[in-house]
């Protein structure tokens, strides 16, 4: 359950941290834009260099490795499933491009992880229900979201230590066919899905002896506002994206085989 820890808020003083999560949620959905407008390379591989700094400025850099070494099995994944895909459909490329291509797609899909990790590590859930509110989004909406967000990395503790005190008492989930294993995993889900029955009773509870819902006009104790490095994130992301969106337009980007063949 390692990559949940690297989408998990970590409480740090850091001017990333400190940052409008409105302003980090353009930056987000820019650097989801422009790593799709790429199939090459080299320019994914910008975009995910160019993402450095912001992990050591937020000092996660180790929940960000974790992150990535978690996503690894994914991405080795991808890269098989595209030259799979690319060997027998596309005949008339060489082996280098197919290679490059598919690993074009790796990257592409670490740039993703990497740019959603950043986010939900330095963005805390109440700072994010705040500014979905105050975007104008019903409350209701901004409640269930956040708690969601709570909760996918509560509910993956609590499946690892099922996994490991059902391990501790001789379950063996590797082993036999696919059949098995999916059986193996039974005693796994039963008591994780009780358990999350069980959270969100308490939720529910806690939520009428609160009086959740009474008053429409809600109140909160604080209010997000727009400083000087927001904007600056903000118009940095534009930049990237006015970059990324010319260069795929104007510019012929070489192939890794063809700098290496010239």
């Amino acid at each position: 359950m390692s990559i949940f820890d690297g989408f998990k808020f970590r409480s740090e003083s850091s001017p990333i941290h400190e940052m409008d999560p409105r302003a980090k949620f353009i930056y987000v959905c820019i650097l989801f834009s422009s790593a799709i407008i790429f199939n090459n390379i080299i320019p994914l591989l910008i975009l995910f260099l160019i993402q450095m700094p912001l992990v050591f400025l937020a000092k996660v850099q180790r929940e960000w490795l974790r992150s990535m070494r978690a996503s690894a099995l994914f991405a080795a994944l991808i890269f098989a499933m595209n030259f799979i895909s690319l060997y027998f459909y596309a005949g008339h490329e060489t082996l280098c491009s197919i290679t490059e291509r598919s690993a074009a797609m790796t990257i592409r899909f670490l740039v993703l992880i990497q740019t959603f990790s950043i986010f939900f590590l330095t963005t805390s859930p109440d700072m994010l229900g705040l500014a979905l509110e105050q975007s104008g989004i019903p409350y209701e909406i901004c409640f269930a979201f956040t708690t969601a967000v709570r909760f996918v990395p509560v509910l993956a503790e609590e499946a690892q230590t099922i996994i490991d005190a059902q391990r501790a008492r001789g379950l063996e989930l590797e082993s036999g066919n696919i059949i098995r294993r999916i059986r193996n995993y039974i005693p796994i889900l039963i008591p994780l899905i009780v358990n999350a029955i069980r959270r969100s009773m308490e939720l529910a509870e806690t939520m009428e002896s609160r009086a959740w819902g009474a008053v429409k006009n809600r109140t909160n104790l604080y209010t997000l506002r727009i400083k000087g490095r927001d904007i600056l994130l903000i118009v940095s992301s534009f930049v990237i994206l006015a970059l990324s969106v010319y260069t795929s337009i104007y510019i012929q980007i070489p192939s890794i085989t063809q700098m290496i063949l010239s």
